[in-house]
């Protein structure tokens, strides 16, 4: 499989590692409910078809990607950097 690092061009899988679902919502950092935090640590979804997926380019830029790839074909459609959060504004 090849994906085309938006950085680096077209690589072999073997320079990515795979980071996980990239449509999940990790709960708040202060969310004490536990529920919450076992569904997203534990329970998985395996679809069929185009799925969003967090991938590093560890052997190359090391910079995270999203890759939509279809889990049936292995066929990427589409590689994107990770929205960045705006930065804070100091108090002025």
């Amino acid at each position: 499989m090849i994906i085309t690092c938006p950085h680096c061009g077209p690589r072999d899988l073997a320079e990515f590692s795979y980071k996980g679902d990239a449509t999940r919502t990790r709960p708040g950092t202060a969310s004490g409910d536990l529920a919450h935090w076992n569904a997203y640590v534990y329970e998985r979804e395996n679809p069929a078809g185009q799925h969003r997926e967090f991938w590093q380019h560890t052997g190359g830029c090391r910079k995270h990607l999203i890759v939509t790839r279809d889990t049936l074909t292995h066929a990427i459609s589409h590689v994107e950097f990770p929205p960045t959060k705006a930065p804070r504004r100091s108090g002025a």
